[in-house]
């Protein structure tokens, strides 16, 4: 599911304490601590209510902290063979994969990656139950509640005439055979409350079916490690689900593994006016951050000023719409000075894209804890070259 769709404020927690020209720029700077201590939220919630939780690679996939992760979680979600192959090789634990649609070619890797093959349609479903119950591998139907609680139409999965997911009102006993498992995502970016109406709106549909299914996977879109999310009551809404039905419950996080965990650094190339100032910057939201165009959204910037000087900031590439937004500071710019954007760790690294010859972000990490910095990639020419052939 897409991710952040408003401005928010985001928090600098200890990325207040870093040296912006430790690094070279664009790059992002992911705290390991801030992963560590939302990944013990994760941890913590599956525990005490008994859900499985997986890490959606979607969402963050920096695999450098795969260990870290397998520490905490139960495995990973994967949206198709090549995050299905990362979570396998790199994550270990449980792999649930899903696929708006899966190719015929693709189908034998996928289940020999997978633990659960989630289908997106009825059709999908039974054109490859036979292959998946052959291989062992549990199968799983994704459904629309028909239950919206999406704020944005074209980010919600149950808007209407969606591609993702069975209507719940077209689920049958027929359809049913085979499914070990239901599966939705309806969420993004909320609360513990929208999950619970969303379960009291299709708890009676489903009733009929709940006595033959081995679990039921809540998918992701919930906040869990924010601090006002509701965990005791997501603790207690899964432990009653689960006595209840006599079902294993899944979360997939993607988001709240690596929230207010990274930023990305950049430096200030120029500064034109042009009706107002202007300030041509190394970060570009095209390829760096292309949610704040395609969202849209208005990414938070550390240490922004509540008046002063407001600067329209951009990228480099060509695109007239590689604009970031308008972004005050107390002091004038200066060429050659960084900021950075907070917030970047989940959705931004995974999106970035060599649009124009745009260099890609280098990846480093940093302990809050013990100071300690590592670059954990850096890119170059050849990652623009081959990619094109």
């Amino acid at each position: 599911m897409a991710e952040m769709m408003t401005t928010q404020a985001g928090d600098a927690g200890a990325f207040r304490n870093f040296d912006l020209n430790r690094v070279p720029t664009p790059c992002f700077v992911v705290d390991e601590k801030a992963v560590e201590q939302n990944l013990a939220i994760l941890s913590d919630v599956g525990s005490q209510s008994g859900a499985q939780v997986l890490s959606a690679l979607k969402a963050f996939s920096m695999f450098s902290l795969a260990p870290l992760v397998r520490q905490h979680l139960d495995g990973t979600c994967a949206s198709g063979i090549y995050e299905a192959r990362l979570g396998r090789e790199e994550y270990g634990g449980e792999v649930a994969t899903f696929c708006a649609g899966y190719k015929e070619a693709d189908m034998d890797e996928i289940l020999s990656l997978s633990d659960h093959v989630i289908f997106n349609s009825i059709a999908q479903k039974d054109r490859f139950l036979a292959k998946a119950q052959a291989a062992g591998v549990q199968v799983g139907l994704r459904i629309n509640p028909e239950h919206s609680e999406g704020e944005i139409a074209k980010y919600d999965p149950c808007a209407p005439c969606s591609r993702l997911g069975t209507p719940v009102s077209q689920l049958s006993h027929e359809i049913m055979v085979g499914v070990d498992g239901l599966h939705m995502h309806t969420l993004c970016e909320q609360g513990f409350e929208p999950l619970m109406r969303t379960w009291e709106a299709i708890a009676p549909k489903l009733a009929p079916f709940l006595g033959h299914l081995k679990w039921l996977n809540f998918g992701g879109g919930h906040h869990i490690t924010r601090d006002d999310y509701d965990r005791d009551g997501l603790i207690a809404f899964i432990k009653a689900i689960r006595e209840t039905h006599d079902v294993d419950v899944y979360l997939e996080p993607g988001e709240a593994v690596a929230l207010d965990a990274g930023i990305l650094v950049g430096e200030i190339l120029d500064l034109p006016t042009n009706g107002m100032a202007l300030a041509i910057t190394d970060i570009s939201a095209t390829c760096h951050m292309p949610d704040v165009i395609e969202a849209p959204y208005r990414p938070a910037l550390m240490a922004e000023a509540e008046a002063g000087h407001t600067y329209r900031l951009g990228g480099p590439s060509c695109l007239a719409g590689d604009v970031i937004g308008d972004y005050t500071w107390d002091k004038p710019l200066e060429i050659g000075q960084r900021f950075a954007f907070l917030d970047q760790a989940h959705y931004s690294m995974v999106k970035t894209n060599t649009f124009n010859g745009v260099p890609l972000p280098t990846i480093a990490l940093w302990n809050s804890e013990t100071d300690a910095l590592k670059i954990i990639k850096q890119f170059g020419y050849d990652d623009f070259k081959e990619r094109l052939s």
